[in-house]
């Protein structure tokens, strides 16, 4: 049987190794993308966590968003691409292009390389960062049709990259492509199992939450998604011809804010209770820390911002059901408890 080749970029990452997992399950070949080889062990550890013990159809090659090489031969042969990989956000950066021009030369870099090799179908992971950025006295929920306001002037580096990148992609698509597809998925805060030590960002808050590293949380509201949903919803959107064209947002529809978050796990988790936080940080409090610490100005940027979205789009079209925020969110917690990165209180 000749399988069908998907190259998936940027392997190591968290929601990249569950659309890889979810691509071998389904008996497709996978050629995914690294920055460096040492990066190989871990991939097979995360993997082996999923229960894939037979890597034949697994090949891990070397390339980087930042430079043309190997992009050609990377792409040769293949049906699909899922260009999951971005430029690791700086949150010490000097100016914005550190983080812009990397996203949206990555994007350009990827569809070129499809398009010269014949390749059917792009998927790119784009962001909720993309669609809600600027929207004051926003009263209805986000979806598709809404795009960032590169204009406003509190729009952080991060978003604006997010959405400079997936405006590139559409506009080369539209100038460039040469019959070439795309789709783009755009998840808010992504949770679910993690699968080993080396975990994403917004799986930090859950660490931090269960270990009583936070005390008490920035008024911040998030849609919550889990990355079992969000790599299915990529996989989908590669062969569904309903996809070809279209974005869509990854979520539950369900908006929870990080108190919400903390009870979730106080219910499920009884035992870590007292560790978990209880209070919610003025504004002007994170806003004045954010000054100081340029980690959180990303926090300051979305306080007692609007966040309710809707995943009518990928229900209608692609008939995508996501499970729960708070089954994920369970999901999160149990998988670190799992793996020793959470030690139960004694």
């Amino acid at each position: 049987m000749n399988k069908s080749l998907v190259v998936v970029t940027g392997g190591s990452g968290f929601i990249a190794i569950h659309i890889i997992n979810q691509l071998l399950q389904q008996g497709y070949r996978v050629r995914t993308t690294v920055r460096s080889l040492t990066k190989t062990a871990i991939i097979r550890e995360m993997l082996t966590n999923t229960g894939i013990t037979d890597f034949t159809d697994l090949e891990i090659v070397i390339a980087d968003l930042t430079s043309d090489e190997n992009w050609n031969n990377i792409t040769k042969g293949a049906i699909y691409v899922i260009d999951v990989a971005s430029p690791t956000p700086k949150l010490n950066f000097k100016h914005k292009e550190e983080m812009i021009i990397p996203a949206v030369e990555g994007v350009r870099r990827v569809l070129s390389a499809s398009r010269d090799a014949g390749v059917k179908r792009v998927v790119l992971t784009s962001a909720y960062g993309a669609i809600f950025a600027g929207h004051s006295h926003r009263t209805t929920p986000y979806t598709e049709k809404d795009w960032s306001d590169l204009n406003w002037e509190n729009i952080h580096p991060y978003q604006e990259s997010k959405t400079r990148a997936e405006m590139a992609a559409w506009r080369f698509i539209k100038d460039e492509g040469q019959g070439l597809e795309l789709s783009v998925i755009n998840p808010v805060a992504v949770m679910g199992p993690v699968l080993s030590a080396k975990y994403s960002h917004s799986n930090g808050q859950i660490k931090e939450f269960l270990t009583g590293e936070v005390k008490a949380v920035p008024n911040v509201d998030s849609g919550y998604v889990d990355v079992r949903d969000v790599a299915s919803l990529h996989v989908i959107a590669m062969t569904n011809p309903a996809a070809k064209g279209e974005r869509f947002l990854a979520t539950t529809g369900e908006t929870l804010s990080m108190l919400d978050v903390s009870n979730i796990l106080r219910t499920a988790f009884p035992a870590f209770s007292t560790q978990l936080p209880t209070e919610i940080l003025p504004n002007e409090t994170v806003r004045l820390a954010a000054e100081t610490q340029p980690s959180l100005k990303m926090v300051a940027s979305l306080l007692s911002v609007y966040a309710e979205t809707s995943n009518e789009k990928a229900k209608q079209l692609l008939n995508w059901y996501p499970r729960s925020a708070a089954e994920s969110i369970i999901a999160t917690a149990q998988s670190m408890i799992d793996l020793g990165i959470v030690q139960i209180p004694e």
